[in-house]
């Protein structure tokens, strides 16, 4: 399963084509990540990325904007860890709530929390994470050993690591920069499926 993540920043075509592209690909899942913008400004772009998820059938999943998932009624939130307990008690009318961890004890404290999967990461060395170690494969297989929960690795991961991060127990992968950069969004999920 494939979750692709959005950075604005690092797509140097026309942002919401390349949107439309990725989930014309049929990816498990886009997630609006975009933390640098303002409450309004991100409710106005995810009721546009919403628009697109819906025309090709792909769950749009709303990154750690609560009031913004709440508003526009939609079922599918990501959280860090921070904002998982803060909002436990507000997290009902979400049907996936995700959570990003990075040891095995925020893992489990977030599958009892209600998460119904983890983003783990990240794995391999990233641009994104410039100048901080990964945390590596014995990482990402002790947390999908510590859960139930469906794990997805993130973090530097290319078309060549795939198989890699399936042998440690992820139930898939998150990608940010290949999805942003990528000449063809439509078959990027192709390379990706776990």
């Amino acid at each position: 399963m494939l979750i692709c993540v959005t950075n604005r920043k690092l797509c140097k075509d026309d942002f919401l084509h390349r949107i439309y592209q990725l989930a014309k690909g049929k990816p498990h899942a886009i997630m609006l990540r975009e933390k640098d913008l303002s409450q309004a400004e991100y409710e106005e772009l995810a009721i546009k990325v919403k628009e697109i998820c819906e025309v090709n059938q792909v769950p749009l999943i709303i990154n750690q904007n609560i009031l913004v998932a709440a508003k526009l009624k939609l079922p599918n939130i990501h959280l860090s860890m921070a904002l998982l307990r803060k909002y436990k008690h507000e997290l009902l009318p979400f049907i996936q709530i995700g959570a990003s961890v990075h040891s095995s004890l925020e893992a489990k404290e977030a599958q009892e929390l209600g998460a119904s999967y983890l983003i783990a990461g990240h794995i391999f060395s990233t641009d994104c994470k410039k100048g901080i170690p990964p945390r590596g494969l014995p990482f990402l297989k002790e947390i999908c050993y510590s859960v139930t929960i469906p794990v997805f690795a993130i973090g530097g991961i290319t078309k060549n690591k795939v198989m890699e991060v399936a042998n440690t127990g992820a139930k898939g992968i998150c990608i940010m920069s290949e999805g942003m950069t990528c000449l063809n969004p439509v078959e990027l999920t192709n390379h990706f499926w776990i």
